[in-house]
């Protein structure tokens, strides 16, 4: 037989990379893909393992494995960040079912202070002898629902004091029409015009306990 008559060997193949589903790597291209896992034997085993799962020169769903991967990174990062935002959302409307809002009949137990009123959040000025009171700035802000603090809800709502002062239970009824800011002021502390602490107390006192409920 002839030099001339020898057959150049063809190339084996050990797996029909033309099948459906499958890219055929290009001439010097690395014919596989592998995820490390350290440099460990345990490594390349996990990296092994990892690419008879998600061989990797096989479409999926059209798509090569590094852009699934990725689809799939995405997906995981979105969902962990809406799971987040529920707790957050959950944390915050535990923390104001705590907060003395008016949604009930409940009785509250807080420090009872007094101030000299002026002009106040809800933007309405009042004196010293006025029926009025400044509400914690937490229950304030938690149900405020704009920006202009003028139309929070418990500005002009009625609540009810009441003290036992002087061998007698006094009360007094107040409105509404400040937030009280200072770091003393509680969720449960009211602050009151000088003219209703004296009905309650004795203003030498400066702060003392009260009880008090919404109307």
């Amino acid at each position: 037989m002839d030099e001339g008559d020898v057959k150049k060997p063809e190339r084996a193949h050990t797996a029909n990379n033309d099948a459906p589903g499958w890219e055929i790597p290009e001439d010097g291209v690395q014919k596989r893909t592998r995820f490390r896992f350290g440099g460990t034997t345990t490594g390349w085993a996990l990296a092994d393992r990892f690419d008879r799962l998600l061989p990797p020169h096989r479409r999926y769903l059209g798509r090569s494995r590094r852009t699934l991967l990725i689809a799939v990174a995405v997906t995981f990062l979105a969902l962990l960040a809406l799971v987040i935002g529920l707790a957050v959302g959950l944390t915050k409307k535990s923390s104001h079912r705590n907060l003395p809002l008016p949604n009930g009949a409940q009785t509250y137990t807080g420090d009872l202070t007094y101030y000299e009123p002026a002009l106040g959040s809800c933007g309405i000025t009042s004196g010293d002898n006025d029926a009025i009171c400044a509400i914690s700035h937490y229950t304030f802000d938690a149900a405020q629902t704009g920006s202009d603090p003028n139309q929070n809800p418990l500005c002009g709502r009625k609540i009810r004091a009441t003290r036992f002062n002087n061998g007698k239970t006094v009360s007094v009824d107040l409105t509404v029409v400040d937030r009280c800011e200072c770091t003393g002021c509680q969720p449960t502390d009211i602050d009151v015009s000088p003219g209703m602490f004296k009905k309650l107390a004795d203003p030498d006192l400066g702060r003392v306990d009260v009880k008090w409920a919404w109307l």
